[in-house]
């Protein structure tokens, strides 16, 4: 088990939290608004009300010895560049923040960002290649009439687990991998309990008429 903490629970925060504590990861999510705080604690090992811009408020939870400490602060650059110098001081080894755009990436990079992620950016890149290539990426041709794609999620599929998904039983379609952008890695064989993000890639396999259908889903 990892551990991880998340600072910031509005939306991106809030399904960075909960697919990290379903992966079954330790997670610390901090916000200093009650109401973001009261409605991610059931999907975190721990739910902090806390002003994390405060340098002194931030020490005494182990932040040092987290695996990675994500800075979801939404479009509030002033307190994303506290916060990263904050934890930078503390000496948190992994720190990646969500940015408004490629200046305020920069700056965060250079008080320590480890990395940083523009979901905006990322999805509206993925949007665009999907409409310039009408049908889904394929990378390996298999037998004929199947094929292995990867996927952008449908926003059907967003919140929800593999399991309550059921895509073997709707579309005869199995998700073989995902690669995922928070925390940076490559699930191989996802587990049903596995919560698809925004930001997530599916690699399935299955018939291509199947694999269409998906595609046709909002």
């Amino acid at each position: 088990m990892k551990r991880f903490a998340v600072i910031g629970a509005g939306s991106f925060g809030f399904y960075v939290s909960k697919a990290l504590f379903e992966s079954n990861q330790e997670v610390i999510t901090i916000d200093r608004n009650r109401e973001r705080i009261q409605a991610v604690e059931p999907y975190t090992t721990t739910a902090i009300v806390l002003d994390a811009t405060d340098a002194e408020a931030l020490k005494g939870f182990g932040l040092a010895e987290m695996d990675s400490v994500v800075v979801s602060t939404g479009g509030d650059i002033s307190n994303s560049i506290l916060i990263c110098y904050h934890l930078h001081e503390l000496g948190v080894k992994t720190i990646i923040a969500k940015v408004e755009d490629e200046t305020h990436a920069e700056i965060l990079k250079k008080l320590g960002a480890s990395d940083t992620i523009r979901p905006a950016k990322d999805t509206a890149t993925r949007l665009a290649r999907r409409l310039t290539q009408p049908n889904i990426l394929e990378f390996l041709p298999l037998e004929e009439d199947f094929n292995l794609v990867q996927v952008d999620p449908p926003k059907f599929f967003i919140g929800k687990s593999l399991k309550d998904i059921n895509l073997r039983s709707r579309y005869d379609v199995y998700v073989i991998a995902v690669k995922e952008l928070v925390p940076e890695r490559f699930v191989i064989v996802p587990p049903a309990d596995f919560v698809v993000k925004d930001s997530d890639i599916l690699i399935m396999i299955g018939k291509t008429k199947n694999l269409e259908r998906i595609k046709e889903l909002k």
